[in-house]
C-alpha cells in the first residue's frame, strides 16, 4: 500500500472543469488517486478526460459530496491552502512542510489537501475545520490558479513520499489520530458547555471558539486525548442538569 493513497485532494465547490481536469493530471503525474469534489460546477467526465489524457481510472474515482464536513468526515489532518493568513494564531507551513508532515501523519489515517474556489478561495468557515494552513511562497503577487496549487502540493508530497510503492509504518501513537468529525463534535460540546456557564456573555462566541480551535490544533492531541477533552465539556453540562434536577453529585 502506498503512503500516497492515504491522502485525499478535496476541491471545495470548483467552478471551472478544466480545473478538475489539471488537478486530476496533476494527481496522476505524482501518484495520487483519490479526488473528493464538493458541491462542484456540472461537467462530463468523457472531457475531463479528453483534456487529462489517460487518466479514465482516477475519473472514474472521483466523489462528490453535498458538504465540505461530510467529505472531510474520515481524514486524521486537513491542510487548506490559502493565500492569506488568519487573524487568530493558527500553524501555518509551506507545502514542503505540510508533505513532511503529512506522510508522517497519513500512517494513522486518511489525510487532505483542501483547495477553495478559483475567486474566492476557502471562506473562514472551511479553513475552522482545518488544522494546518498552507502558504505557497510568492512575490507581492499572490494569485495562483487553482490548478498550479495543486501541482506545487502534489509534488512536494511525491518527494516526501520518496517511493510511491513505500509500505506505511505503523502509528507512532498509543492511540489512533481522531478523526475530522469527533474534531467537530468535541467543538460542539465545548461550546454548549461554555455557554452554558454563560461564558459568552460578554465575549464574542465566533472568536473564542475560532481560538479554541487554534489552540487545539496546535496541541496535536490524539483521538484519546481529543475525546478526553471534549468529556471536559460533558460533564460540564451534566452537572449542571443535575443541578437544575437537584439530584446529588
Amino acid at each position: 500500500m502506498s503512503v500516497l493513497d492515504q491522502v485525499v485532494i478535496v476541491l471545495n465547490e470548483p467552478q471551472d472543469p478544466i480545473n478538475v481536469a489539471a488537478t486530476i493530471r496533476a494527481m496522476k503525474n505524482m501518484g495520487l488517486r483519490h479526488l473528493r469534489l464538493v458541491n462542484p460546477v456540472q461537467y462530463d467526465p468523457w472531457r475531463i478526460e479528453g483534456i487529462a489524457h489517460g487518466t479514465r481510472d482516477l475519473v472514474d474515482q472521483i466523489t462528490h459530496f453535498d458538504s465540505l464536513q461530510s467529505a472531510l468526515a474520515d481524514c486524521v489532518k486537513v491542510a487548506a491552502f490559502a493565500g492569506k493568513r488568519r487573524a487568530v494564531r493558527w500553524a501555518v507551513a509551506t507545502p514542503r512542510e505540510m508533505a513532511a508532515q503529512l506522510i508522517e501523519t497519513a500512517a494513522g489515517g486518511k489525510v487532505a489537501l483542501l483547495f477553495g474556489q478559483e475567486d474566492h478561495g476557502l471562506p473562514n468557515e472551511a479553513l475552522d475545520l482545518a488544522q494546518l494552513l498552507v502558504h505557497i511562497p510568492t512575490t507581492e503577487h499572490s494569485s495562483l490558479n487553482l490548478a498550479q496549487a495543486v501541482m506545487l502540493a502534489l509534488y512536494e508530497l511525491h518527494l516526501a513520499a520518496g517511493d510511491a510503492t513505500r509500505v506505511l509504518a505503523p502509528p507512532k501513537k498509543e492511540a489512533p489520530p481522531a478523526e475530522q468529525a469527533e474534531w467537530e463534535q468535541t467543538y460542539v460540546d465545548l461550546e454548549r458547555a461554555l455557554s452554558e456557564i454563560r461564558f459568552f456573555r460578554t465575549r464574542n462566541q465566533d472568536n473564542v471558539m475560532r481560538s479554541v480551535r487554534s489552540l487545539l490544533a496546535r496541541a496535536e492531541p490524539d483521538g484519546r486525548e481529543l475525546m478526553l477533552v471534549r468529556a471536559m465539556g460533558i460533564e460540564v453540562l451534566r452537572t449542571i442538569d443535575r443541578i437544575r434536577k437537584g439530584l446529588p453529585d
